[in-house]
């Protein structure tokens, strides 16, 4: 017997219900059968939790859960890029390839855009059918949980191919839950010669420093851009990667931007949020806003990262829960005692 916590709608109480799962008795040529192992709660679970947009329509009832790994159990006939007993991390997101985005090489803005997990069954489950293509070997040896991290760090590569960081830089990461530390990470990589981490919580702040961040500010007790000069000497950071999604964080990334300063608008906001901003700062300093949406063909390249190992990824994940305890693992992402929280559909 196989069950799944399906999401019954925003609007419902209970929000969450354990069933038995109904698969069709033969796989397609191209689908996989996943034994999931571990499967993360994103913020974008959180936003649909209530009741706002995910990256794709939601139908409940649905099984959520989009940052997944596992183990393939069985193959569909025409499946020749992995077999039963590997060890895989899904990638969520599936494109059309034939809108318009897609074909100018946006598919990340793909018009039929639909991800395992959001509109239709994902990884809150014991096992999960899954096309082919969206199934990325992992080492063996690798960690189910840091495995699962596959595809939020696929979407923080995106992000710092966005930011364009050139080696030498000082960055300022604002908001330290699992994405601002892995973006911390990252940047250091990608050749940032000082990264600032702002975040109010001493949790966060300690694995900050960690994981390779050369400051922390906190924002609440500290003006940013003050602090910032003091610690680094600049009148604002080379870049500024916000991860929060308030805007009161947006505000803090403009007012610590430095001339020439890129700000990558990283978090996903309400649907209606909104920020002034300052454009005067924008021409005086010529600021470069970007954004970044999932995963276009970065998924790849994170799985080659956690496979070699130099992240530090297994100190960000703070908490594990059941299948039957998703509510509660939902309402532990949220609470500032957290970094990231891993579901174990196995128990």
């Amino acid at each position: 017997m196989m069950k799944g916590t399906y999401f019954l709608g925003a609007e419902n109480s209970p929000k969450f219900e354990v069933r038995e799962l109904d698969f069709p008795a033969a796989l397609a040529p191209h689908e996989v059968l996943v034994k999931n192992m571990a499967c993360g709660i994103c913020g974008t679970d959180v936003h649909i939790y209530h009741g706002e947009k995910g990256s794709a329509e939601v139908m409940p009832p649905v099984i959520l859960g989009h940052e997944f790994s596992g183990i393939v159990e069985k193959v569909g006939a025409a499946v020749t890029g992995v077999k039963p007993g590997d060890h895989v991390a899904v990638d969520p997101n599936i494109y059309c390839g034939r809108c318009r985005p897609c074909r100018m090489g946006h598919k990340q803005n793909c018009e039929n855009l639909f991800a395992l997990g959001v509109n239709v069954n994902g990884g809150f489950a014991e096992y999960s059918v899954c096309p082919d293509t969206q199934c990325y070997k992992v080492d063996a040896a690798l960690d189910f949980d840091v495995a699962a991290m596959a595809e939020p760090l696929a979407c923080v590569v995106h992000g710092i191919d966005q930011a364009a960081i050139v080696p030498g830089e000082t960055v300022l990461v604002i908001g330290g839950g699992a994405i601002g530390l892995m973006m911390v990470q990252m940047a250091k990589r990608a050749g940032a010669a000082c990264v600032v981490l702002s975040e109010p919580v001493k949790m966060r702040q300690k694995i900050g420093l960690k994981v390779g961040a050369d400051y922390a500010i906190d924002p609440l007790e500290e003006d940013i851009q003050t602090r910032l000069t003091k610690l680094t000497g600049l009148s604002g950071a080379d870049v500024v990667i916000e991860c929060v999604g308030r805007p009161a964080a947006v505000t803090q990334a403009f007012a610590a931007a430095g001339p020439g300063c890129r700000i990558l608008l990283f978090s996903v906001p309400g649907v209606d949020s909104r920020v002034e901003i300052p454009l005067f700062d924008v021409y005086k300093k010529e600021l470069t806003i970007v954004g970044s949406m999932i995963n276009p063909d970065t998924h790849q390249r994170a799985v080659n990262l956690l496979n070699g190992g130099s992240l530090k990824i297994r100190e960000l994940i703070t908490h594990t829960y059941g299948l039957s305890q998703l509510e509660e693992a939902v309402w532990m992402q949220m609470s500032a005692e957290s970094i990231k929280v891993m579901v174990h559909p196995q128990g």
